[in-house]
């Protein structure tokens, strides 16, 4: 046999203690927004860092403000070898519902899924845990063939993730020297289909504000002056109203600045995809493509920008009927932004024009939320050719190279604060429940996810 294929034999024979430590730390309820897990948290990181040692690696839990950071360095490389950051996270969506999981979902059980299919159950399993232990248990069959790693790794685990990463700004400020590498390697994705890897290459950045109109100074009794009155429900309607012209296309001023079109070889390259409107739109009870015109749907949700309203309040919306005019009223509004977009700009525009719609005897706020732009990958990048060639000869079809349509603002700190570009390759499926109850991860998922990566380390150093 191979280096290689020996590797892959190892991780194969130790796919049952694989899957032990796995469980281990799925039993550990590591849920970041509530203070009430903190020491959970701290739990899951310290366990990490044992695991880390134990593979050879040279690892600490940084203590921040919030949760752990940790941090491992591999400790030998070949000389000359790529210097690569792996990112995952360590904690988890709050269970809520409780009552609608088929089982605790701090005791991860395999359970058979049909179809010759077995899942992994429980929280993390997909969203994070399942994924990050692809990598370490890769790095395992390395050290357990006593084959140095051919690539010098840093690993980095969050435990904030879930709840907005509020640490990660100020530890990349302070350790940045500790974890910047060559590229980065991101496992917090999913695959195109059970047969098909895929890395994502794009990702769409994000900008939002909250929007809050105020005109009298307390509700007001609609028949005393209803016609009269301004209405803050009225104006704010014919605000986001406006955001759209007749064809979907955004109406701010500037703010298609920065947004190029997508080049023909790459929409032909997702034409080979075999996605169609009807099946996107019909996997969520729709059928009629909505936005701009003429585009496809990958296209709308990988290279164009969107200005969605997420969320509007205002008046009486409890039981019953209350004539009232409310006197403030609100709306929630993002915007996914690709190509060179600048958030700020986006948000000044979109500032200028609602205030712009306000009358004169009204009032109105902004409350900001995010700011990142948009990420993307040089589809030739040579590290990211090597990681495709590795993945389609470890699954049944050639892997893919794709956008995504959601941001993930690790991979924008990265970028611009470190210089790195990231490769973002994980193992999930659209249907895990990630953030829902019952959430699992494949087995499938989990076992080639650690032949993946042994194969893309083994790839990236030659």
């Amino acid at each position: 046999m191979t280096k290689l294929e020996t590797l892959l034999k190892r991780a194969d024979d130790n796919l049952p203690s694989s899957l032990d430590k796995l469980f281990a730390l799925l039993r550990i309820p590591s849920i970041s927004t509530d203070p009430a897990y903190r020491e959970k948290c701290a739990e899951a990181a310290d366990w990490l860092v044992g695991e880390l040692k134990t593979l050879g690696f040279a690892a600490t839990a940084y203590t921040t403000k919030g949760h752990p950071m940790v941090v491992g360095t591999s400790e030998n490389a070949p000389e000359g070898a790529p210097h690569v950051l792996f990112y995952g996270h360590y904690d988890v969506q709050p269970v809520d519902p409780l009552e609608l999981w088929e089982s605790d979902p701090f005791a991860p059980e395999i359970r058979d899924a049909g179809n010759g299919r077995k899942i992994i159950t429980g929280r993390g399993t997909s969203d994070d845990k399942g994924q990050l232990m692809t990598f370490l248990q890769a790095c395992r069959a390395y050290r357990e063939e006593n084959a140095e790693l051919p690539v010098k790794i840093t690993v980095m685990f969050e435990g904030e993730e879930e709840s907005g990463s509020p640490s990660l700004p100020a530890f990349i400020e302070e350790h940045g020297d500790l974890i910047k590498a060559d590229f980065a390697l991101v496992c917090d994705t999913g695959m195109w289909d059970r047969e098909t890897p895929a890395i994502a290459a794009t990702l769409r950045g994000l900008v939002g504000d909250e929007v809050v109109i105020t005109a009298a100074d307390r509700d007001l009794h609609s028949g005393f002056f209803g016609g009269a009155a301004a209405n803050p429900i009225h104006i704010l309607a014919d605000i986001l109203a406006g955001l759209h012209d007749e064809t979907g296309r955004v109406t701010l001023p500037g703010f298609y600045d920065g947004v190029e079109e997508t080049p023909e070889d790459v929409k032909k390259s997702w034409e080979q995809l075999g996605e169609t409107d009807q099946r996107f739109l019909g996997e969520i009870g729709l059928s009629v493509p909505s936005g701009e015109k003429g585009r496809s749907v990958l296209e709308l949700t990988w290279t164009r920008p969107t200005a969605e309203v997420n969320g509007i309040t205002g008046g009486y919306t409890g039981e019953g009927f209350k004539t009232v005019i409310a006197a403030k009223a609100s709306a929630k509004v993002s915007f996914r932004l690709v190509g060179t977009q600048d958030p700020v700009k986006i948000r000044e525009s979109f500032r200028a024009y609602v205030s712009s719609k306000i009358p004169e005897d009204c009032s109105v706020e902004f409350h900001p939320h995010g700011g990142s732009p948009a990420i993307h990958l040089d589809y030739n990048a040579p590290f990211l050719k090597k990681a495709q060639t590795a993945l389609s000869e470890e699954w049944p079809k050639p892997a893919v190279v794709i956008g995504m349509g959601g941001s993930i603002p690790i991979v924008g700190d990265f970028q611009r604060k470190l210089g790195m570009d990231s490769l973002l390759v994980g193992f999930g499926l659209n249907d895990d429940r990630i953030h829902s109850p019952n959430e699992k991860y494949e087995l499938t998922s989990f076992h080639k996810g650690i032949r993946s990566w042994i194969r893309i380390l083994d790839a990236l150093a030659k």
